[in-house]
């Protein structure tokens, strides 16, 4: 007999949050863009995770992060490292995993292994995907499924597998 529970969590944890199509992202990672919101300014697009609302982009500008929705940005689509500005010789390696992914996460507890790439994340030089790491529940009626903010995480590469199929 099959662990209903188990099969559940293991379809939760690999279907797609934002539906059967990934939605296109609306700036490139590492593009130039124009920030129209309150601080008009320029920076570079260093990450992008997904939420119930849509794509919410990670921007650089002047050492400071902010996180923005696509409708706040405007692309120049000018693709340049934030790094290879300050220090041209250094080169700026491409994410390792991309958007939608199916990935192994190497430390997945009691729960199945399998996961999508759900946000990439510059941070620090290195890339970090975001995953969920914690299961849903449930309410006692099964008519409700609560989700925590904390089940995304960010994680590196090292933390993840890619699924042979």
């Amino acid at each position: 007999m099959t662990n209903l529970v188990q099969s559940l969590e293991q379809c939760w944890y690999i279907s797609p949050p934002w539906g059967q199509r990934i939605p296109p992202l609306l700036v490139s990672f590492l593009e130039r863009v124009y920030y129209v919101k309150s601080v008009k300014a320029f920076g570079y697009c260093c990450g992008v995770e997904w939420s119930p609302q849509g794509w919410k982009y990670e921007i650089n500008t002047c050492n400071d992060n902010i996180t923005v929705w696509g409708s706040e940005l405007i692309g120049t689509g000018n693709l340049r490292s934030p790094l290879a500005l300050a220090q041209p010789s250094l080169p700026q390696e491409k994410p390792v995993f991309r958007l939608g992914e199916l990935v192994e996460f190497r430390f997945h507890g009691d729960g199945p292994p399998i996961r999508i790439v759900q946000g990439i994340q510059l941070i620090n030089d290195c890339w970090f995907y975001s995953i969920e790491w914690i299961s849903p529940t449930i309410s006692e009626k099964g008519d409700e499924v609560f989700t925590s903010r904390d089940s995304i995480t960010r994680v590196s590469d090292y933390d993840l597998e890619r699924v042979r199929l």
